[in-house]
């Protein structure tokens, strides 16, 4: 199949438009046009995982961290960056990045470190905003329920849980064509009143060409009127981090212990315990230091996570137990959902999991 038809696919879950300011994911090396056979699925992109991709014969890389996270003005093999580029280009290897656009979907990566440590109720830690525009069209009575069908197939009328979304209004519209025009009803030259229909729904901003494009082939006015209007609401849906609840309180020691099984963690930094039970956890994959005052909020006991630095280990102050497990422990089940996802909808289609463990940081016990 051809590599935009994968990578589409992804997007469709996961946009790009979900992803942070700094973040660089999408297709960073490859032609959408290429022909692929298999992908090997990573976390991160390495010089290892180029000659594994090789070694395989595998077109494409999909990692969830980019290689590249910034320009690069030359290509002499001097850093790893560097090399891995060329290497892939020399070989004909797409490198594709899944990143905080995977992390910022209810079912992505937070969603999966929930899961193995057994949480339940889970939901969007600090849901993202200016993800949602609102749509106002008028339409013909009688055709309102085409035009409405239309948007909703196109992604409009989503609302947490709900499809199909919208609220309606009949009133009558006035119109008056010139002599150029074929207008759906009256005359041109004279003034017409229609019956109509005000329709209004919501849909996610990123879909907006598309759900234009569905409203104007449904409707039947050849000058359709429309309204679009940017909304501040959170899109509970998406965002960063994740708040659920064990099925039962526990101690803490008992529960930094369970983290440690259940992450694999070689070790676990945390703060000083409170000598509460354990109930809320917030989770973060990666670095999500920037979610602690949300998760103290939330009402979290413990919040798990990777990157702390030692100040800010401080910013706690005994109102809950931060638990560093390590960024590559925090993100490691990133690789079996990105399989579980391809493989679901490409029954045909091969994914290798990298067998290179790309985590740089060692231990010694």
């Amino acid at each position: 199949m051809k590599l935009y038809e994968l990578t589409n696919y992804l997007e469709s879950l996961a946009p790009l438009a979900y992803q942070e300011d700094y973040d660089n994911a999408g297709l960073i090396v490859g032609r959408p046009d290429a022909e692929i056979q298999q992908a090997l699925i990573s976390l991160d992109c390495t010089e290892a995982v180029v000659d594994e991709a090789i070694a395989k014969h595998c077109q494409v890389i999909i990692s969830h961290h980019p290689i590249v996270f910034k320009g690069l003005k030359k290509f002499n093999g001097k850093t790893y960056v560097e090399r891995v580029v060329e290497k892939a280009i020399r070989h004909n290897i797409a490198i594709y990045a899944i990143h905080t656009n995977l992390d910022h979907i209810k079912e992505g990566v937070n969603k999966r470190i929930c899961d193995a440590l057994g949480l339940k109720n889970c939901n969007i830690l600090a849901p993202k905003g200016g993800l949602l525009k609102k749509l106002v069209t008028y339409v013909p009575a009688n055709q309102a329920g085409q035009v409405r069908d239309a948007l909703f197939k196109a992604g409009a009328g989503h609302i947490g849980n709900y499809s199909e979304c919208s609220f309606n209004t009949n009133g009558e519209g006035t119109f008056n064509g010139d002599a150029g025009t074929n207008p759906y009803a009256g005359t041109p030259g004279a003034r017409h009143t229609e019956a109509e229909t005000r329709i209004e729904t919501v849909y996610p901003a990123n879909l907006e060409s598309k759900i234009l494009m569905a409203l104007f082939l449904a409707h039947p006015y050849e000058e359709v009127a429309y309204d679009l209007y940017p909304i501040t609401n959170q899109h509970q849906q998406v965002g960063a981090g994740m708040i659920a609840e064990l099925d039962f309180p526990i101690d803490e020691r008992s529960f930094l212990q369970h983290i440690k099984q259940q992450l694999n963690a070689s070790v676990i930094r945390h703060t000083a315990l409170t000598g509460k039970m354990v109930k809320k956890v917030a989770v973060c994959g990666g670095s999500g230091g920037f979610l602690l005052k949300q998760a103290i909020a939330a009402g979290a006991d413990v919040f798990i996570t990777a990157d702390y630095k030692y100040h800010e280990f401080f910013d706690a102050e005994g109102k809950i137990v931060i638990a560093d497990v390590g960024h590559f422990e925090s993100e490691q089940f990133t690789q079996h959902l990105l399989c579980e996802i391809i493989q679901k909808k490409f029954i045909s289609f091969a994914v290798r999991l990298t067998e290179v463990n790309t985590n740089p940081v060692k231990y010694y016990i």
